[in-house]
């Protein structure tokens, strides 16, 4: 920028107002001359000229300055303001024409029809000069020595916001380079002077011509599909890449549109609309109750206790026995819910009969939704007697305690993993919802179990690892290039187990239509990419083999699709039972508590083989990662 420029910047931003004034005044002159000087009038005849001006100029700049026109900031000025300012114009003529008709002023004929539009449109015409000379000096001053080049992907009005808000605050030193968009109509014409050059498929080669940097997905209310398709063309190329997320975050979020931007996350790459369950009967079985959650600190029992929270019941226990998550969440629902919300906090361990009999006995429990379980499969191979007392003899006191201090229900959070178990915590799992299952039969509590696949982004899952990997600079470690699991998000699992509550009758374990598995080598390789590197070339793949008690791919009920009865509710099912001895299985339980306390590995797994008879060990190595898939 020029030393004369930079001088003209400085002295309009700070001389705003009055040099606004000056030039409406200077307006309101010319204007009012301007029809004498077309029509011939001699100079020696101004003097006529001099009274009626003045009284119009005093009437102009007083409508001005009465309609507030010169307390708006022009550089942030848009349509409205715009109008306004004809507005102020308009106004300010016809008090001039009813005040000269009301006292006889003696005004020539030609003067109104012109004056009007040439006051009107000057003063229009030198504010939009004046905005795009500050606009200008304020991209100059805040100029930096690099620029990042930006392609924004959605040729709508989120990204007319988008580029109003760089125009007006730029933080992050975007230089939006292009727009890409799929309709047709759009493409070769420019929005805020920046073009729109192309559809969707062509963003690869948009990318090197235009030495795009960062692409924003601008496109609020596209579908899932849509989203999964334009994300993976964009994961080509080597940008990073970020998203402004639905419409109605965008209208309820008070800070600016760039603020919302967020980056890319798995779960948009899933290629499915978020499963929705229509919430009014949970609301309406919620409402009022007493409701415990049992490892309420964890990923899905924190969730529960969030939406729960949202139904008013009477009051919510949080179990914990990890004291840092169950504060965690309890701070959290205090800061949303303030005092509308009775909640208590219990530290205790599921496998401590005598203080789980306690909380039952003395707080008159109505619902409880049993989470508190270890899950981690590599570490329950190593500690099987960790599985047995936590998973097994924790649910078992748990259930009981539901049964004899008379709980309405009682949900068993479950896994796919319980499905022809090859883990030690599949294995627990199954044995877990033979125990429910076993209960309600001769309980007036009903008893429910509900099994979903994996959870993205719950704690020890494997997106917060390849994460942290990828941070490190790699290697990704993946246990096998085949390998998949179903999976879902936290609040669809969370969705699934209220609803289910809500509907249970007793005895039925659900099961969530998750579509199809998911490639966890895909995962990998897409979240190297989100990250602006290349697979492989950046980032190393490593393939580490199966770890111990893993299995290449999971499933969701125990036969097949036969054995699954369809429910009211779209996505949800009911696995028929499966007959097993239930006297043969709580003396087996007695034995599995004694050989779990006496560390008897052997025996452990001797009485496993004889509860779950589709439980197969396996004897995968590389055991040393703690992640579960």
């Amino acid at each position: 920028m020029s030393r004369a420029y930079k001088d003209l910047y400085k002295i309009l931003n700070k001389y705003r107002r009055l040099i606004l004034v000056i030039i409406d005044t200077s307006i309101a002159i010319l204007s009012y001359l301007m029809p004498f000087v077309v029509s011939g009038i001699h100079p020696v005849k101004l003097g006529f000229f001099k009274e009626q001006f003045l009284i119009f100029t005093i009437i102009y700049i007083g409508t001005f300055m009465a309609m507030g026109v010169y307390k708006n900031m022009w550089r942030y000025a848009g349509v409205e303001d715009i109008f306004n300012c004809l507005k102020a114009s308009v106004v300010g003529n016809l008090l001039f024409l009813i005040i000269t008709l009301l006292f006889k002023v003696s005004v020539r004929y030609y003067v109104y029809p012109v004056v009007f539009p040439v006051s009107s449109f000057s003063t229009m015409a030198i504010r939009v000069v004046y905005r795009a000379i500050l606009i200008i000096g304020d991209k100059n001053t805040k100029r930096l020595s690099h620029y990042t080049n930006i392609m924004i992907v959605g040729a709508g009005e989120a990204t007319v916001a988008i580029l109003n808000e760089i125009d007006r605050n730029n933080p992050n030193n975007y230089l939006v380079k292009c727009i890409v968009d799929d309709d047709k109509t759009k493409i070769g014409r420019t929005i805020n002077s920046v073009p729109v050059v192309s559809s969707t498929e062509s963003i690869p080669l948009m990318v090197k011509k235009y030495k795009i940097e960062e692409i924003i997905l601008s496109i609020p209310s596209i579908d899932k599909e849509n989203k999964k398709r334009i994300l993976d063309i964009c994961s080509i190329t080597k940008c990073k890449l970020k998203i402004l997320p639905e419409v109605y975050s965008l209208l309820t979020n008070d800070k600016n549109v760039l603020d919302k931007i967020r980056d890319v996350q798995v779960d948009d790459l899933l290629g499915r609309d978020p499963i929705s369950l229509d919430c009014e009967l949970t609301k309406k079985y919620i409402y009022n109750k007493t409701v415990l959650v049992t490892g309420g600190g964890g990923s899905i029992g924190s969730e529960l206790c969030r939406q729960i929270s949202l139904y008013s019941p009477k009051k919510l226990i949080i179990l914990d026995i990890y004291e840092n998550n169950a504060y965690e969440i309890q701070q959290e629902l205090i800061r949303t819910h303030g005092h509308e919300l009775d909640i208590e906090v219990e530290i205790a361990s599921v496998r401590d009969k005598n203080k789980i009999d306690r909380i039952f006995e003395s707080k008159s429990i109505d619902i409880v939704f049993h989470a508190a379980a270890h899950k981690h499969v590599p570490l329950m191979e190593k500690n099987p007697e960790e599985a047995i007392k936590n998973n097994v003899i924790g649910t078992y006191n748990t259930v009981q305690a539901a049964h004899e201090y008379n709980v309405d229900k009682f949900v068993l959070i479950s896994t796919d993993k319980a499905v022809n178990p090859t883990s030690i915590m599949g294995a627990t799992k199954r044995i877990s919802e033979m125990i429910i299952q076993s209960f309600n039969k001769q309980s007036n509590t009903d008893y429910v179990a509900v099994r979903f696949g994996n959870v993205l982004g719950s704690n020890g899952s494997v997106i917060p690892l390849f994460k942290e990997q990828i941070k490190a600079g790699g290697p990704v470690t993946v246990t096998h290039e085949e390998i998949t699991r179903y999976f879902m998000t936290i609040p669809e699992a969370v969705q699934l187990v209220l609803r289910a509550s809500s509907m249970a009758k007793g005895g039925e374990i659900f099961v969530l239509d998750m579509g199809e598995p998911v490639k966890i080598k895909d995962l990998a390789y897409n979240l190297i990419k989100l990250s602006g590197l290349e697979p492989e070339v950046d980032i190393r793949i490593e393939y580490i083999g199966l770890r111990p008690g893993e299995k290449l791919y999971e499933e969701l009920l125990i036969t097949n699709s036969d054995n699954q009865i369809k429910t009211d509710i779209d996505k949800i099912f009911i696995e028929r039972p499966t007959e097993f001895d239930e006297n043969e299985l709580f003396e087996l339980i007695k034995e599995l508590e004694k050989a779990a306390y006496n560390i008897d590995i052997d025996r452990i797994i001797h009485l496993i083989e004889k509860l779950v008879p589709t439980y197969k060990r396996t004897t995968n190595e590389n055991s040393e990662s703690i992640s579960c898939a």
